[in-house]
């Protein structure tokens, strides 16, 4: 297969470049701002009445991207690149030049979204029910980005799904960011919409949340398998990669999470 060269800057106003990265971040963060809006009014998911009001949405949305930027930016800077970062301390904010966490990123918003509960005195995990839910969608335009951007592409292969990235050794790699947003992104959202809308997983505080930890580590799992590991750390400990390392707490915490709602709404 052909890799489809594109352009990472969608386009420019002036001297000021736009770039699809960017887009993708605004794009996944309003159409989940927009989702999260639509589950709150709907009233008939929750296990009561709604525990937080519309304005506490578009409040949470600023502190929820905010963590998502920070938490990314230094995940990324102590998971993978923590040694060019002590050499190089003033890049760790020339975001510009790319480098998020995804790891990073769920604790900053974990923190973000906990600390803004407890000022509002709201629940803490309905509240990241919701963001849990509308998560796959910022993962999947994300994976697009990467995608265009031609970078984290996969491991060589000789599967027909292979694709020459601009950069590599010019061997064909598997386009492993399609796979991880179709992943991540398409299937997690296809699953926790029907767990949403028809087994009414909002009704048990901490379900979605549960879910969605357990879903992604293993979607994250697999996705590595096709990916090639970061330049700069390579394998750790045989085959695992640091986002196979970083995903299996998840799955733990969220299994943990799903078995201790289970039996505080028995």
């Amino acid at each position: 297969m052909l890799y489809p060269s594109i352009d990472p800057i969608a386009f420019s106003i002036g001297p000021i470049a736009i770039r699809w990265y960017a887009l993708a971040y605004i794009a996944g963060i309003t159409l989940g701002w927009v989702y999260i809006l639509k589950l709150q009014a709907a009233s008939r998911l929750w296990h009561a009445n709604c525990p937080f009001s519309k304005d506490h949405v578009d409040d949470v949305l600023l502190w929820a991207t905010f963590g998502i930027v920070l938490g990314g930016r230094l995940g990324y800077v102590l998971f993978y690149n923590f040694d060019y970062f002590t050499l190089n301390p003033v890049q760790i904010f020339q975001l510009w030049n790319g480098g998020m966490a995804f790891h990073g990123g769920l604790l900053g918003i974990i923190i973000a979204i906990y600390v803004f509960s407890r000022l509002k005195k709201i629940l803490f995990l309905s509240l990241m029910d919701v963001v849990a839910a509308a998560a796959p969608i910022g993962l999947f335009f994300g994976r697009i980005a990467n995608f265009i951007n031609g970078e984290l592409w996969g491991r060589v292969t000789d599967s027909q799904f292979g694709m020459i990235f601009p950069g590599t050794d010019g061997l064909p790699r598997h386009p492993s960011q399609l796979y991880q947003a179709g992943l991540e992104g398409l299937l997690i959202c296809i699953v926790l919409t029907f767990a949403i809308w028809k087994l009414k997983a909002l009704k048990t505080c901490g379900r979605v949340s549960s879910l969605f930890l357990i879903l992604y580590g293993v979607a994250r799992i697999i996705g590595e398998l096709f990916r090639e590991p970061d330049p700069q750390l390579g394998f750790l400990f045989e085959h695992l990669t640091m986002g196979m390392i970083l995903s299996i707490p998840m799955i733990l915490l969220g299994v943990y999470l799903y078995f201790k709602t289970s039996k505080t709404n028995a």
